[in-house]
């Protein structure tokens, strides 16, 4: 597994490309993993966040992690929908926040898988 560092629950900042202005925009948000995955989830909220919009047009990002290590980590990021493939990283995200309302959070909370861009390359 590469940058072993990446593989535990941390806050870190994330920079996607804005959609409209093309510019960088960074956020600090909380990385999670499972199984081997990473992925940012978002508290729930009706309305899509920008940052997902983001994800959506240009799916090149970067970790930022801060904590620890302080490394800066290109990845892809896909924005996760299918019900099925959510649900086991949302239910991970609520134990570690200590949420019951996974229904709510399935329904309402932004979902993003990253994979690191030297995860891709080993072969």
């Amino acid at each position: 597994m590469p940058r072993p560092e990446l593989y535990r629950s941390q806050i870190i900042d994330l920079t996607t490309t804005g959609r409209r202005t093309g510019e960088s925009r960074r956020i600090e948000i909380y990385l999670h993993h499972l199984d081997g995955r990473l992925f940012i989830s978002g508290q729930p909220s009706p309305r899509t966040r920008a940052w997902v919009h983001n994800v959506t047009a240009d799916p090149n990002v970067v970790i930022h992690l801060k904590v620890g290590a302080v490394d800066d980590v290109p990845a892809r990021a896909r924005v996760l929908e299918d019900p099925d493939e959510r649900r086991p990283l949302i239910e991970a995200a609520a134990r570690r926040w200590g949420r019951e309302d996974v229904d709510v959070m399935m329904a309402q909370s932004p979902l993003i898988e990253l994979t690191p861009s030297d995860a891709g390359q080993a072969a």
